[in-house]
C-alpha cells in the first residue's frame, strides 16, 4: 500500500521525494500586459516550478514596434518588468532566451534546444494562450503537457497585437511597471513669469495625471534665493529623478515644470561664466515628446523670487535660453499669447500625440 507523507510517497517503509513538476510559458512581453501576467499567474499554480521565457531578437523585435506604431522595447527592459512583476512569487523563474532571427524565419527546433540546455530539468507542462501552437510544441515537447490558457481572451480581452496598435486606449490593460515606459512627458518651459508652473498644473488638471513641480524653485524659497552653485547639481538631479518617479503614477502623460536646459540657465544668471558638467549630462539623459516654450508676452508678476521684469533684459534673456535649446539639438514648438490661447494652443498640440488613440481621447 503507498501512503502519501507531507509531499512525499511511502512504499515499502522507505522515504521518496515527491517528483517536483516543470513548466515554462514564453512570449516575446512586447509589452507585458495583464493577459501575460493572467496566464502566468494560472500557470504558475498548476506546477511546482515554473519559467517564465523572454525571448527577444532584436531585429523581430524593431519590426514588430516599428509595424505596430510603438517604441522598441530593449530585452532589459522587458526583463525589469518581468523582474518587478514576479520577484515576490519563489515558485516562479526568469530565463532570457535571445536569438537573432526574423518575423518569418524563426528556427523551433534551435529555440527547444536552447530551452531545454536553459531549464537544464525534465519539462512535464509547456503553457501558452495560442491553440495555434498545439501541433508544434506536441512534435516538439513529446514528452510535456500543453496547456491553453484563456485562448479566447474571456479573462483579460486584449491580445498584444492589438494592444500595440492602440496602446493609450487600452491603458488599464498594461501593468503599473509598464505604464510609465509608454507615458508621454510634456516639459513645459520659458524664462521667468511666463506661466509655466500655472499651465503645468491645470493640463494635469484637464488630462487627469500628474505634474512635476520646478525643483529649483522650492531652493529658491527653502534658501531665500540663497544659492550655492553646488545646489544647482542637486536641483537639476532631485528634478530628473521626480520625473521617473511622478511617471509611475501618471495616467498616458506627465507634464514637467522646467527642465536642466532651464536649471543650467539659471546657474549661469546666478554665477555667470559657471556651467555645470552634471547638468550638461542630465540634459542628455531627459527625453521629451513635446516640448512647450512660453514666450515672455503676457505680463511680469513679482513673486519675490523674480528679479528680470524690464521688456528688454525679458527679450535678452528669452532668446538667450531659445539658443540653448538650438545649440543642444533640442527640438520646440513656441507659445505666445494670453493665457487662455496658451492652453488651447498646448491642448491642441498634446492631443496630437495620442493621434491614433480615437478611443481614448473620445472617452478623456
Amino acid at each position: 500500500m503507498d501512503i502519501t507523507i507531507g509531499g512525499k510517497w511511502k512504499k515499502n517503509n522507505m522515504e521518496t521525494e515527491t517528483k517536483k513538476t516543470t513548466g515554462f510559458i514564453g512570449g516575446k512581453f512586447l509589452p507585458l500586459h495583464l493577459g501575460h501576467v493572467y496566464a502566468i499567474m494560472s500557470a504558475s499554480t498548476q506546477v511546482d516550478e515554473l519559467y517564465v521565457i523572454c525571448s527577444t531578437s532584436e531585429e523581430r523585435d524593431r519590426e514588430i514596434c516599428k509595424r505596430d506604431g510603438i517604441k522598441y522595447i530593449p530585452p532589459e527592459q522587458r526583463l525589469s518588468w518581468l523582474g518587478e512583476l514576479l520577484s515576490d512569487l519563489e515558485n516562479i523563474k526568469i530565463l532570457h532566451l535571445q536569438d537573432f532571427y526574423g518575423i518569418t524565419d524563426y528556427n523551433w527546433e534551435k529555440g527547444r534546444d536552447d530551452v531545454r540546455k536553459m531549464i537544464g530539468k525534465p519539462i512535464d507542462f509547456i503553457f501558452s494562450s495560442e491553440y495555434s501552437y498545439k501541433e508544434i510544441f506536441e512534435s516538439l515537447y513529446p514528452e510535456a503537457k500543453h496547456v491553453i490558457i484563456d485562448a479566447k481572451r474571456t479573462n483579460v480581452p486584449i491580445s498584444a497585437t492589438d494592444l500595440r496598435k492602440d496602446l493609450f486606449s487600452h491603458w488599464d490593460k498594461l501593468p503599473n511597471c509598464v505604464r510609465s515606459y509608454f507615458t508621454k512627458r510634456v516639459a513645459i518651459v520659458g524664462t521667468e513669469s511666463c506661466g509655466k508652473s500655472t499651465l503645468a498644473k491645470k493640463l494635469a488638471k484637464m488630462y487627469n495625471t500628474e505634474y512635476v513641480e520646478e525643483v529649483g524653485r522650492n531652493y529658491c524659497i527653502n534658501h531665500s534665493d540663497k544659492l550655492t552653485v553646488q545646489m544647482f547639481d542637486s536641483i537639476a538631479m532631485d528634478h530628473f529623478l521626480l520625473q521617473e518617479k511622478k511617471a509611475r503614477q501618471s495616467s498616458r502623460v506627465l507634464f514637467i515644470d522646467s527642465d536642466a536646459v532651464v536649471t543650467q540657465f539659471y546657474l549661469d544668471m546666478y554665477f555667470p561664466g559657471k556651467k555645470s558638467p552634471m547638468i550638461e549630462e542630465i540634459v542628455k539623459l531627459q527625453q521629451y515628446d513635446l516640448v512647450l516654450y512660453l514666450e515672455p508676452d503676457v505680463k511680469w508678476v513679482d513673486d519675490g523670487l523674480r528679479v528680470t521684469g524690464e521688456d528688454n533684459i525679458r527679450k535678452q534673456n528669452n532668446e538667450r535660453l531659445k539658443q540653448m535649446y538650438r545649440d543642444k539639438g533640442i527640438e520646440f514648438v513656441s507659445i505666445s499669447g494670453d493665457y487662455n490661447q496658451r492652453f488651447t494652443s498646448a491642448k491642441n498640440l498634446i492631443d496630437k500625440l495620442f493621434k491614433g488613440s480615437e478611443a481614448y481621447l473620445a472617452g478623456r
